[in-house]
């Protein structure tokens, strides 16, 4: 074909000519060039050290053991902030989330 032709006979001239026209180069060896890095620039790098691999049998222990205490001040902590009204505990919507909640066996993750 007609680019490998300039490929291998008139080379430096047709570089010359795409330095001074702003134009990339079409001969064989630089469009498969510029494709090869063009597929290493689409690859994923490594993420090294960034994360750590958590063992998710080993991941409820982290959870403190459950205390009527400490579920009432969790829940109070959580009716203030949330500027929710008192009777927001009688709620069948609350109701049911802490009833699915208390079956839990592993801890519960929003």
């Amino acid at each position: 074909t007609l680019r490998r032709h300039m490929q291998s006979r008139h080379k430096m001239s047709y570089l010359k000519w795409c330095k001074a026209n702003n134009f990339d180069s079409m001969l064989p060896d630089d469009a498969k060039e510029r494709r090869s890095q063009a597929h290493e620039a689409l690859k994923q790098t490594r993420v090294g050290d960034h994360f750590t691999t958590v063992n998710p049998a080993n991941d409820h222990k982290k959870l403190e053991p459950f205390s009527q205490e400490l579920f009432r001040e969790a829940a109070i902590q959580w009716l203030i902030e949330t500027d929710q009204p008192i009777s927001a505990f009688d709620h069948p919507t609350y109701q049911n989330m802490i009833a699915m909640a208390a079956c839990a066996t592993k801890g519960v993750k929003i």
